[in-house]
């Protein structure tokens, strides 16, 4: 049925062709708004190991950048260390220097997340200042070291190939795009959904899950049932850190080639809204993840294919930085619509000491 007469409307039909040039992009773009949304996810799965167990994070950000450069450095090692690199073409067309990029990338995050959690939990410092802390010096150290590297002219690794699902999958009528978009992606876009679901299922269906909700509510309480809260809080905080590692290794070498100083742009903090947003659950901040990815797709989709009609004209004659901050403004109205509705862990950011015996 043809709604075109909708836009005819005085006024309301601005709205009417504004939903609907909405849901072209969301059907044409659905690909671009799952990648963009996949560091956003992963991050916010970093916070949401560390807070459900207690203790706060603002250092994802460090933690993306950190991984992204030991990532692509590692890869870019390995390929002038042995230049010629077979393809796994079965496998998104990995090469050992990606492989071990993603590993070291992996293994970064876990690190940098073992010096928060050792702040944090053993040191009991602010964790607040510990996330700033690791903030600074990844930012620094990383935007030093490229310098100097760069000088170098180190070569590329490539990125992983995007799986292409099948044309007759793809051009099935209203469902088509849906398994264009999650499917026509490289391996780490593509775990996002995945690791989504596994970690929903995982915490609130499982005996880990329990105990982590009860330290990140009660750690007191969960001390006298035999929980080591200690041992909990570190653990998990460690573990976030392959979800921080990953969406590192996502800017270097699935989405991008090269590492550029500050590349993150503030996905980190961005995760954080999400995480909020989507009330600390992982299905629930991977929709938030979207929603700030697809107002970020809106800014190319209008540079790209704007829209037709007065719309366009309103939409075209918009300064591109209002376009280009718009993720930005959607993520101070999503936290500012939200302040006092979702209710963080009761013990996150209270440091936790073992009573005596005594």
């Amino acid at each position: 049925m043809d709604f075109g007469f909708l836009f005819d409307i005085p006024v309301a039909g601005l709205f009417f062709q504004l939903i609907d040039y909405m849901l072209r992009v969301l059907t044409i773009n659905g690909a671009v708004i799952l990648a963009l949304a996949a560091p956003i996810a992963l991050g916010s799965f970093c916070g949401l190991m560390n807070e459900r167990s207690g203790i706060v994070n603002i250092g994802i950000e460090g933690m993306m950048i950190a991984s992204a450069f030991s990532g692509w450095l590692a890869a870019s090692a390995v390929v002038q260390w042995f230049p010629e690199q077979p393809k796994a073409d079965f496998f998104f067309g990995a090469t050992p220097a990606l492989l071990v990029g993603l590993v070291v990338a992996i293994l970064t995050g876990m690190l940098v997340s073992a010096i928060h959690a050792w702040l944090s939990i053993t040191v009991r410092a602010d964790q607040i200042i510990s996330g700033t802390i690791v903030n600074i010096v990844a930012l620094g150290v990383t935007g030093y070291l490229i310098v100097i590297i760069s000088r170098s002219a180190p070569p590329s690794a490539g990125k992983f190939a995007p799986f292409i699902p099948p044309e007759w999958l793809t051009d099935l009528p209203f469902v088509g795009w849906l398994f264009n978009m999650f499917l026509n992606q490289g391996p780490v876009t593509m775990s996002v959904l995945v690791l989504a679901v596994v970690l929903q299922i995982l915490l609130f269906r499982s005996r880990w899950g329990l105990r982590t909700r009860s330290v990140g509510e009660h750690p007191k309480a969960a001390e006298t049932v035999g929980i080591d809260v200690i041992r909990l809080r570190y653990r998990n905080v460690i573990l976030g850190g392959i979800f921080a590692g990953l969406a590192g290794a996502w800017f270097t070498l699935d989405f991008g080639t090269n590492f550029q100083s500050g590349m993150t742009n503030g996905r980190g903090f961005i995760a954080l809204a999400a995480l909020i947003f989507g009330r600390w659950t992982p299905l629930g901040s991977f929709g938030a993840a979207l929603l700030f990815a697809a107002a970020s797709s809106l800014n190319i989709a209008i540079r790209t294919v704007p829209p037709t009609g007065q719309l366009g004209e309103i939409m075209t004659a918009i300064p591109d930085q209002f376009w280009s901050a718009l993720p930005y403004l959607v993520t101070i109205i999503v936290l500012a619509g939200v302040v006092g509705r979702s209710i963080a862990p009761a013990a996150v950011g209270k440091p936790y000491e073992r009573e005596s015996a005594t």
